[in-house]
């Protein structure tokens, strides 16, 4: 959790840093007007703006784990037919290259996602 929020302030920072040319450019185009009233405005010019990246780099779930879920699967450990579900991707762990993916039904893909948590995979 703590290196998904670490991104999450990278790429806030990377966008902060990006406001920067933006609010620049309508100081300067504001230059003849007050120093106060142009700041004012940048801002409220930024914040319409910005406000849209923020809410996407804090709401979005691309950096959250992953999971692919099918119906009538066999169970790849008690090999009972129900939903599948399996994990294909979290902050380190990474099986979307997997050629033969394991499905497992609920109850065992709870069992799995415990003992993936017990080796170190981040899994919110």
């Amino acid at each position: 959790m703590i290196k998904v929020n670490i991104k999450r302030y990278i790429l806030y920072l990377a966008r902060w840093q990006l406001s920067t040319p933006i609010l620049a450019l309508v100081l300067i185009l504001l230059s003849t007007t007050n120093r106060w009233t142009a700041t004012i405005i940048a801002n409220l010019i930024g914040g319409l703006i910005f406000f849209w990246v923020d809410r996407y780099i804090f709401t979005t779930d691309t950096l959250a784990a992953q999971w692919e879920i099918k119906e009538n699967i066999k169970c790849t450990d008690c090999n009972s037919v129900s939903r599948g579900y399996r994990l294909v991707k979290s902050e380190n762990y990474d099986m979307t290259g997997d050629k033969l993916p394991k499905f497992r039904c609920e109850k065992c893909s709870k069992k799995k996602t415990e003992i993936l948590k017990k080796r170190g995979i981040k899994i919110k």
